[in-house]
């Protein structure tokens, strides 16, 4: 058993350890004092997004992430409205016990694996000082028809097994009492890992995806009573649960909690991290201008060869504007539903929110063009190493 190097780098996923800090200390500030619902919504949601983004980037270089096809992003609205409309009929007709047993089980063993994968950079680093440490196998699947493909193999290092066992204390926690706190905990490393580990990659897929969820969004919350009755019936970590009130006034109150759904922080998420990747390619390109990008490697040859114009300058970055347009986007849905006092489809904000800053800010930067063609060649990449595998294998 050789020490696996893998180990270093999930220690070194934990980027941006100051935002992190921050979206703990947002998320656990409620158990401290009092805070206004609508300022901790807005500062959760945001971290975490930028959170992710940086979480993203390790992931889509190396490739263990999942890529959304331009097919996917179309389909998208269409399979989240089956889901969505599944679970409506789901509780208007089948046990409420049975649903909650299963939605229970689900996310509790789901809960266990995105909680450890979370844990396991802090455990390496802070535990056993980010070195190198040996992967035990634990057990081999056999291959299964119609499951897996090929015989798998469960391995685990000291960090990971210490990791897994902290989740799973604390995914207990969530099962046995269903406490907010615990639900905000499964439901923010959800998140996180959604948009860790799963990438788009182009600014055209990016906006497919977020034009066809805008519509989505709005059908959905406006025209019929689906989502918002989904929201509200289904106890499991697909929200996050914000006190209106003190603690100690929750178990008085009828409606305590507000609630911002996971899908309005993974969607835009997808799309900002993407934009980060962006500037990040850009900045290596502009760095070193006459370094040969070949198309066969990846489509980001193309950006790179705009963005060599730009040599001896600032290259143009998008994350900050984009970033802060998701900010927007959340902070005008807190008002118009306060104002109007009625659930509101976030991503009538957000989308206009995200998309608008990419575009202004490519238009002040002269580079619409540019930015509407970025691509970076995660689809082809992916496509290429499960190609080489294939061949590996049959070989």
């Amino acid at each position: 058993m050789a020490p696996q190097s893998a180990e270093k780098v999930a220690y070194e996923r934990m980027a941006a350890p100051f935002v992190h800090v921050a979206l703990l200390a947002c998320a656990l500030a409620p158990c401290v004092t009092v805070v206004d619902p609508n300022v901790q919504i807005v500062a959760v949601s945001s971290l975490c997004v930028v959170a992710g983004a940086y979480r993203s980037v390790l992931p889509a270089s190396d490739g263990s992430g999942e890529v959304m096809s331009a097919d996917d992003a179309k389909k998208f609205p269409i399979v989240g409205s089956c889901v969505l409309f599944s679970a409506f009929l789901a509780f208007k007709f089948l046990p409420k016990s049975l649903l909650g047993a299963f939605a229970t089980a689900y996310f509790g063993i789901l809960g266990v694996l995105a909680t450890s994968a979370i844990v396991t950079p802090v455990v390496h680093g802070g535990v056993f000082g980010g070195r190198d440490l040996t992967s035990h196998a634990l057990l081999t699947v056999p291959k299964i028809r119609w499951l897996n493909e090929e015989r798998w193999t469960v391995e685990c290092t000291a960090a990971e097994a210490v990791s897994t066992v902290l989740a799973s204390v604390g995914t207990l926690q969530y099962v046995r009492t269903k406490h907010w706190l615990a639900n905000n905990a499964l439901g923010l490393c959800f998140a996180l890992q959604g948009i860790e580990y799963l990438s788009i990659d182009s600014v055209q897929i990016g906006a497919v995806l977020l034009a066809g969820l805008f519509f989505y969004d709005i059908f959905w919350v406006f025209f019929t009573p689906v989502m918002v009755s989904v929201a509200r019936s289904f106890d499991a970590p697909i929200k996050l649960l914000f006190p209106r009130i003190a603690l100690s006034a929750i178990s008085d109150t009828e409606k305590p909690f507000s609630m911002l759904g996971l899908g309005d922080i993974v969607i835009p998420g997808l799309y900002v991290a993407m934009i980060l990747r962006m500037d990040n390619a850009r900045r290596a390109a502009a760095a070193e201008p006459k370094k040969a990008l070949t198309r066969s490697a990846s489509k980001k040859s193309a950006t790179a060869s705009r963005t060599a114009k730009h040599d001896g300058k600032a290259v143009p970055t998008y994350f900050n504007a984009v970033a802060i347009g998701y900010v927007v986007g959340i902070v005008t849905t807190i008002i118009v539903m306060n104002v109007f006092d009625a659930a509101q489809p976030a991503l009538l904000y957000i989308v206009p929110g995200v998309l608008g800053a990419t575009f202004i800010r490519a238009a002040l930067a002269r580079e619409i063009g540019v930015v509407w063609n970025h691509c970076e060649g995660l689809e082809e990449a992916q496509a290429e190493r499960e190609a080489a595998d294939f061949k590996k294998k049959s070989s």
